[in-house]
């Protein structure tokens, strides 16, 4: 049966995936792009969103572009521009505007280059970084802008209600436009206010493409790859800051598992269970590099420093079994005195049970499990499920793993929790 324009609902369906996937990529580009130029987030938003439906609608009638992303980004150009002649009355206001970006509209779309535009995106991270917002504002809003995340997806990843989530970034917004925050690299004087955020940022991105929230894939590599191009940026603004050279080293030694990390139908594989010849060698090396850098620096003992240490750790294993585990919780354990957090505690009960038996990994889980943030939060049970596994309680398991699929929002997580779930069942 054939659509209005003619078009079966099959192809109607491909073209739609399509341009989803692409605008799952070019969107926060966009936004950064055009915030540049108009000024303002939310406006940056709706054309956004105006140049996605003009996408579809065009593409539709038309194919799809050889370049789709210079296609889109020339349209979102040309909408910001109408906008700004639409909000402004006055013939030379408008012109006033255009002169002093240049560099956005006068540039050739048809020959897009990845490090201009992470810089782009590193200029608006920086702006919703800024320190008149809250910590919190600022990542909620960051993550919504870099990674495209709703507010449900985002209020998962801070174990926080999706209302006030909602009202963290709207109130961002407003914030950032009533005081006029200019979208910029801020100078060197003025940029150590906002690397904690920025960094956490550039993480969560990294995190969110590594393990995704929701949907049928586990992993989003081009936010993995974002990360790696906005975090190797940011250590050439702060080469001598170890902690911006910890983030690095921790998502250089992270990635280099991301192949190894799915089966050929795109399964979840865990990290005991991976081929470690497929692990990236050169993103390895990159990760020991920055670390032994951090050593001179003698910024061994910062958070992101630590977790990179621990990344290292697994690394350096040539067999899952040669993994110092005993070292890793000890670096857990100073990650817990600097950085207390449920996540480092559950983190530490992995640890700890590798280290020092699962009974001894139970015994720092059990206490999260009274905590109201990790009520809903799928990897509590399914660490509880894997340790009652070890020590033999698998009606215990069956219970915490079927607990994790219901509430994973992620589908091939899903499957995964519910495969393990059903090995339990052949043991009771």
């Amino acid at each position: 049966m054939a659509d209005l324009d003619g078009h079966t609902a099959t192809e109607t369906g491909n073209l739609d995936a399509m341009v989803t996937a692409v605008w799952r990529v070019e969107s926060p580009r966009i936004i950064a792009r055009v915030v540049r130029l108009v000024g303002d987030i939310d406006t940056a938003e709706e054309v956004a969103q105006d140049t996605f439906v003009s996408a579809i609608e065009k593409w539709r009638r038309d194919g799809i572009p050889n370049n789709p992303a210079a296609w889109l980004h020339t349209t979102a150009r040309f909408l910001a521009v109408d906008r700004i002649r639409r909000r402004d009355t006055q013939r030379h206001k408008y012109e006033q505007v255009a002169a002093t970006t240049p560099q956005t509209t006068e540039v050739d779309l048809d020959h897009i280059v990845d490090g201009d535009l992470a810089d782009d995106l590193l200029g608006l991270i920086f702006m919703s970084c800024h320190p008149i917002l809250s910590p919190d504002a600022r990542s909620a809003l960051t993550l919504k802008l870099i990674c495209g995340l709703n507010t449900a997806d985002i209020a998962r990843a801070f174990l926080t209600a999706e209302p006030t989530i909602a009202q963290r970034i709207g109130r961002a917004k407003r914030t950032l436009a009533a005081a006029s925050i200019r979208f910029e690299l801020p100078g060197a004087t003025e940029r150590p206010a906002r690397l904690d955020a920025v960094r956490e940022v550039i993480y969560l991105v990294f995190n969110e493409g590594y393990t995704a929230t929701s949907g049928d894939r586990w992993i989003h590599n081009e936010l993995c790859d974002e990360a790696l191009r906005l975090g190797r940026m940011l250590a050439g603004l702060t080469p001598d800051d170890p902690e911006t050279l910890g983030l690095l080293a921790l998502i250089e030694i992270q990635a280099s598992r991301l192949v190894a990390r799915v089966g050929p139908d795109g399964e979840p594989v865990l990290l005991m269970d991976q081929d470690r010849s497929r692990w990236d060698q050169t993103l390895i090396r990159r990760g020991i590099m920055l670390i032994g850098r951090i050593e001179q620096l003698h910024g061994t003992a910062g958070p992101y420093a630590l977790q990179a240490a621990i990344a290292a750790c697994h690394a350096r294993a040539i067999r899952a079994e040669d993994t110092d585990w005993p070292r890793i919780a000890a670096l857990y354990d100073g990650l817990a005195q600097i950085m207390p957090s449920p996540i480092v505690e559950l983190n530490r009960a992995v640890a700890t049970g590798r280290a020092f038996g699962p009974r001894a990994g139970l015994d720092v889980v059990r206490p999260l499990l009274e905590l109201p943030a990790l009520r809903e939060y799928h990897l509590l049970p399914a660490v509880v499920g894997d340790l009652s596994c070890s020590v033999g309680d698998h009606d215990e398991a069956r219970r915490q793993f079927l607990r994790a699929a219901a509430l994973t929002r992620n589908n091939q997580e899903r499957s995964t929790m519910l495969e393990r779930a059903a090995r339990c069942a052949t043991h009771s």
